[in-house]
């Protein structure tokens, strides 16, 4: 598990948005369009060290606080124990176990790979404010990983009570490597 570290200590001062961390249950207090790539691209960085203790299935996610940009919850593919621990799940029940529910308009989760329906649904059912991916499903499904064909924006859009962003394609080069270079069997 990562600990509860500011993501902005990973990247620089730079990286970090300012101000304490908030806990609410409104809409996200951050304006998601001033943060700039390279903070993503740190934390998909986190997602991605996640996805690599699931060599078969590595589908990694972290949830980052918006306004300080620190660590957290984590998650990785754990269906091989149960069918419904995609990296995301693991990475919402880690963020309950740690912080209640609550909270959740503001955090970020960033994820290697899109989630499927079944994940975007938990995302949008906790409330979770941004969604940042790698691989799309269809990267997904081309590399052989089974999919439900069904995109994240979608699953979103058929939720008019929801309003949070989804922004794709993050390191899809390197998400895209890590899926297509799985290990097998």
């Amino acid at each position: 598990m990562l600990s509860r570290r500011t993501f902005g200590s990973l990247m620089g001062a730079t990286a970090c948005i300012g101000g304490a961390a908030t806990i609410s249950t409104s809409a996200p207090t951050l304006d998601f369009d001033a943060i700039p790539l390279a903070a993503h691209e740190a934390a998909m960085r986190l997602a991605i060290a996640a996805a690599k203790a699931n060599p078969f299935y590595p589908f990694g996610a972290v949830i980052i606080g918006a306004a300080d940009r620190a660590v957290l919850a984590q998650g990785v593919n754990s269906g091989k124990s149960n069918p419904i621990l995609h990296g995301e799940i693991v990475a919402i029940n880690d963020y309950a176990a740690r912080h209640g529910n609550q909270g959740w308009a503001d955090g970020i989760l960033y994820t290697t790979g899109e989630p499927c329906p079944m994940c975007m649904s938990a995302i949008v059912w906790a409330g979770i404010g941004v969604v940042v991916y790698g691989s799309s499903i269809t990267t997904l499904a081309e590399v052989g990983i089974p999919q439900i064909m069904v995109d994240a924006s979608v699953v979103r859009d058929a939720a008019p009570f929801y309003r949070g962003r989804i922004m794709g394609g993050v390191l899809r080069a390197e998400t895209d490597a890590l899926f297509r270079n799985r290990q097998r069997g």
